[in-house]
């Protein structure tokens, strides 16, 4: 699984330590992490919490990312940012209990976590538990295993009604401020992380226009 790690300009000083986190758990999984910044907090390109919610919808719907880990001060601006993409299913995971959940209730393909609120000693022990629970083993069996089959119905309900009320991607990006989508997008590897795995040829040839442009 290819999951996309994205960092919101408030707590860009914490990007190596979630980044680490989640490559500690991920990678021995057999998954990739992708890591589109930011990467500091003097970052020339700097993502805000609704900056990274575009984002996670260009690369949940593009293929180019299987899940994405986002977040920003709290974890809600950038749930909320994300959520309104079409095509994304964006948790607000605090602890593991949370992330346990999440992935076997609602089997979503986004996270976003505080960063500031309650990030204190071994908070990187807590980033690791969370992404232990969501990326080991098979998500979406329900909790509990009884109400597994209707916990499945509903999620595919939720997804026709978000299909329903949303537009598609790429008429999104035509309708967005543009000179926002360009900032999104100007990440010092955006273009070397999401070319090489995008799979949606429409998008990925409107995001080369705009960046060209």
């Amino acid at each position: 699984m290819k999951i996309a790690l994205i960092i919101e300009n408030s707590q860009a000083a914490k990007s190596s330590i979630v980044h680490d986190a989640l490559k500690a758990v991920a990678e021995p999984l057999g998954h990739r992490v992708h890591h589109y910044g930011m990467y500091t907090a003097e970052d020339k390109v700097s993502l805000t919490y609704v900056m990274n919610g575009l984002l996670a919808g260009i690369l949940i719907n593009s293929k180019a990312a299987d899940f994405v880990v986002t977040g920003c001060g709290t974890g809600m601006g950038t749930m909320l940012a994300a959520n309104s993409m079409p095509g994304v299913f964006c948790g607000l995971i605090i602890d593991p209990t949370d992330a346990f959940l999440f992935g076997q209730i609602n089997d979503g393909n986004a996270i976003a976590m505080p960063y500031a609120k309650g990030f204190g000693w071994a908070a990187e022990l807590n980033l690791q538990d969370c992404y232990r629970k969501l990326f080991d083993g098979e998500r979406g069996l329900g909790y509990p295993k009884e109400r597994a089959q209707i916990m499945a119905k509903n999620r595919g309900i939720l997804k026709e009604l978000k299909a329903a009320s949303c537009k598609d991607m790429l008429t999104v990006l035509k309708s967005v401020d543009q000179d926002l989508l360009k900032a999104t997008i100007a990440g010092e590897r955006f273009e070397e992380l999401f070319f090489a795995n995008a799979q949606d040829t429409a998008i990925a040839d409107y995001i080369r226009r705009v960046r060209a442009s």
